[in-house]
């Protein structure tokens, strides 16, 4: 009984070992030449595929990749998914071996977590027949004009403010107050009169601005036209169709299509 316990606890392991697959690119973001692996590969020498790896989709199962042959030196472990770069964890064009991993053991190094939702619609797949098709038209689309804002400071003329009219009240009621204390008879009277004039003038300057330039925080904004494309519009033509599709870099004479002319990367 233990025996077939033992030998079917075995059988498990393999078979999910065996479903486990793993395709390596030899460029970021799922470009480039691919290897795909479904089994124990302890020395990528023997494929040709050695320290070239620089993005990663684990389709099903964990894998553990070393950066040397026979699973030597630094490893991580990769959790189903896709990882557009291998840079973040230190692998990037250092992958030497790999194998699949039981699902339930746990391990130090597990990798960062991959891609939430990755988009590589134009990837290789593994296996697939790659043709080239002619390109025809190539039309760089730029983005939207953007625009910048920044605060600097700056010397503003206020201009020259209108008077007073309540300080110039004022001041003339207080001067002619004041200046009817001074002397007596006529020069009291021509004392009220000065000092009220005298009063007016005072009042109608308070808090008026007399023109003179002040330094102010001024915002200061410009519109700038992109001159860098956002992408490229290309045209290419497969057994007589023609096709379009955006690229984010310039096109050759040809790009690489599958059998059904779809653009592959």
């Amino acid at each position: 009984m233990q025996i077939k316990l033992i030998g079917g606890l075995a059988s498990l392991l393999l078979l999910s070992q065996a479903n486990a697959q793993i395709t390596f690119y030899e460029g970021e973001g799922f470009r480039g030449r691919t290897f795909y692996v479904s089994e124990v590969q302890d020395n990528f020498r023997n494929n040709g595929y050695n320290d070239l790896a620089s993005s990663v989709i684990v389709t099903s199962g964990r894998w553990e990749v070393c950066d040397d042959a026979y699973f030597g030196g630094r490893c991580m472990v990769l959790r189903p998914g896709s990882y557009d770069t291998l840079e973040r964890m230190g692998m990037n064009k250092r992958i030497s071996s790999v194998r699949p991993l039981g699902d339930n053991r746990r391990y130090e190094n597990e990798s960062p977590a991959p891609l939430s939702a990755p988009n590589y619609e134009y990837r290789r797949r593994p296996g697939e027949g790659m043709y080239e098709a002619q390109v025809t038209s190539v039309r760089e689309v730029v983005g939207p004009p953007s625009e910048r804002c920044w605060i600097e400071r700056q010397q503003v003329n206020q201009g020259r403010s209108e008077p007073n009219v309540g300080g110039a009240v004022a001041g003339a009621l207080l001067g002619g107050i004041l200046g009817h204390q001074v002397g007596g008879g006529t020069g009291r009277d021509l004392a009220t009169v000065g000092g009220a004039v005298a009063g007016g003038a005072i009042g109608a300057n308070v808090g008026r601005n007399d023109g003179n330039p002040v330094e102010r925080d001024v915002r200061r904004c410009k519109t700038t036209t992109s001159t860098t494309p956002a992408y490229w519009d290309v045209t290419y033509i497969y057994r007589g169709i023609e096709h379009r599709v955006q690229m984010s870099y310039p096109p050759g004479a040809t790009i690489a299509v599958n059998r059904s002319g779809e653009p592959r990367q």
